[in-house]
Order: C-alpha cells, then structure tokens, then sequence
C-alpha cells in the first residue's frame, strides 16, 4: 500500500475518470466517518483550523470512495485517512504528520510525528487502525456534522 503521493503523479486523480471534480485548491481529509478516533481527529483539525483551510469527506462517500480506489487504498476498511494536498496524497503517518503540519501553533507540534523512521510510524499507525473500533469505539453512523463542518463537507 502506498504512504505518500511521492510515489504518484501530483494531481494523478484528475485524470481519473472515477474521481468526480471537486474544489482542490484547499487540502482534503477523506476519513472513516464510523470511526470515533477518525471523527475525533476531524474534530481536532476544525478546531485548530481557524482560517477553515481544510475540506472532509468520508471514505464512505462517492468522493472517499473514488479517491481510496485511485491511490489503491481499502475501500471497506479504512485503516488510513487520505490527505490530498497542493496535488499530492497522504496516507498513514504522513497524512497525520501533512495534516498537524499545515495547522497553527500549537497543534503544529504534533507534526513532529514526521521525524519517526518510516517503519516504525507506519507500524505505529497501523497497530492503532487496526484496532481502533475496539480501543475506541464505532459509530452507528457517520459523524454528524455541525454548521462548521456541513459547509466544508463533501458528500
């Protein structure tokens, strides 16, 4: 499974017919809308976001469902979040890394995750996602969204 878009053509989902057009000029998060982590940390980035920079949408959406497919990521599972910024897509620790990286002070700290070997981060997150349901829960549904998040979600 691919860790980062290095490995991809920048903006590679353009030409994807299966990927429908959707504003790019702003990072995306795709994530796992039944997952309470997942959904925690959406919650965090919003709240850190205070220039409303970052757009979501869930692995379970057209969009998430599309976008998965293309970097050839499970499409059921969802054991990573996709971050697609400037053109590129990041997956596992480097999306969380990407992600806390392009939000302000204090929340910036935790992109420091970066500077983990590749190995040992990659393991890291996916001992987490294999086991989030478990440590911290399912949701019946996707997060439901405030007035904050409804206007930067795409479903």
């Amino acid at each position: 499974m691919a860790t980062n878009a290095l490995l991809f053509k920048n903006y590679s989902y353009r030409d994807d017919p299966n990927v429908t057009d959707f504003d790019d000029s702003r990072p995306i998060i795709v994530f796992d809308g039944e997952c309470a982590l997942c959904s925690a940390f959406i919650q965090f980035v919003i709240r850190h976001d205070k220039f409303e920079e970052f757009q979501f949408t869930t692995g379970q959406s057209s969009l998430g469902q599309a976008l998965f497919q293309h970097y050839d990521l499970d499409t059921v599972n969802f054991e990573t979040n996709l971050l697609i910024s400037k053109g590129s897509a990041y997956a596992k620790m480097s999306a969380f890394s990407q992600t806390t990286s392009l939000l302000p002070y204090p929340a910036k700290f935790f992109s420091l995750a970066k500077y983990l070997p590749s190995p040992m981060g990659n393991w890291l997150y996916d001992l987490i996602a294999r086991n989030r349901y478990r440590l911290f829960g399912r949701a019946d549904s996707c997060l439901l969204p405030d007035s904050n998040l409804k206007k930067r979600l795409i479903e």
